[in-house]
């Protein structure tokens, strides 16, 4: 089982959005399990008290609720991530271009959505 380790809004589109190929992930991907950062359950929590991410948000922690936390600390995620990758190597969840490059440049590999499916980036 390899571990993902999800940025911020990756998660956030995992869980309010319908992913069309959650089911056949194990065929397309291989045997995957989403974690979830410290950092990143903190800056959910963060992100709560802004009235128009409420329901999102909210909906997000929910999802997480099942998900391991690991224990990646710190102030920005994204930093914290690619410290992380650059250390241990890994696969990252993220929609963010910046964290992608920075990923790719230190040999991790990513996870994004295309048309509201997972897709394994190299």
């Amino acid at each position: 089982m390899v571990e993902v380790i999800c940025d911020t809004n990756f998660l956030i589109h995992l869980a309010t959005r319908r992913i069309k190929n959650i089911d056949s992930i194990e065929i397309e991907i291989g045997s995957i399990t989403f974690v979830v950062p410290q950092v990143v359950k903190n800056e959910l929590l963060n992100l709560e008290k802004i009235p128009e991410k409420k329901q999102d948000i909210l909906d997000t922690l929910n999802f997480i609720k099942n998900l391991k936390i690991v224990p990646i600390q710190g102030k920005f995620a994204d930093k914290e991530l690619i410290a992380f990758i650059r250390k241990n190597g890994g696969i990252v969840g993220t929609m963010d271009k910046e964290l992608k490059k920075e990923i790719k440049k230190n040999q991790g590999s990513i996870i994004s959505f295309s048309n509201d499916s997972i897709v394994l980036e190299s």
